[in-house]
């Protein structure tokens, strides 16, 4: 969701004019064009969802909240095969809570596909999120 929000242009990655219209939505005027390359510069190159994500979870690191992510999908997970059905986890992101566009489950799942089943692997995105990078 935040993503979305970010890309004001819905063009799919976010710039420096989406953060510039991001910061006047939220009040802030006059944002140095300075301040925006360099928050732009911190992406190894253009941020889309995947970039996002990974920068996101690079933030987290040090907070080490996996866990409760861990936990929070292990709710849904009750065999602890550590992953869960695609579909069901549409349908909760979707209806619960801060609830997902359909564009916002379709850029997860493009970052964080399904297996051939429909099984999403949770701790591989778990993982992501918290420390910005994949298992080997």
């Amino acid at each position: 969701m935040a993503f979305t929000i970010m890309d004001q242009n819905r063009d799919g990655f976010i710039d420096k004019e989406d953060l510039r219209d991001t910061f006047a939505a939220l009040g802030r005027i006059n944002v140095k064009n300075e301040e925006l390359e360099a928050m732009v510069k911190e992406a190894p190159g253009p941020i889309n969802f995947t970039v996002f994500l990974t920068m996101f979870g690079e933030k987290l690191k040090g907070t080490d909240p996996e866990e409760t992510i861990l936990h929070a999908f292990k709710v849904f997970d009750t065999e602890g095969k550590g992953f869960v059905k695609a579909d069901f986890i549409k349908e909760k992101l979707m209806t619960q809570a801060d609830r997902f566009s359909e564009e916002e489950v379709k850029q997860m799942f493009a970052a964080f596909p399904p297996d051939v089943c429909g099984n999403l692997d949770y701790r591989n995105l778990c993982y992501v999120i918290t420390h910005g990078e994949e298992k080997d």
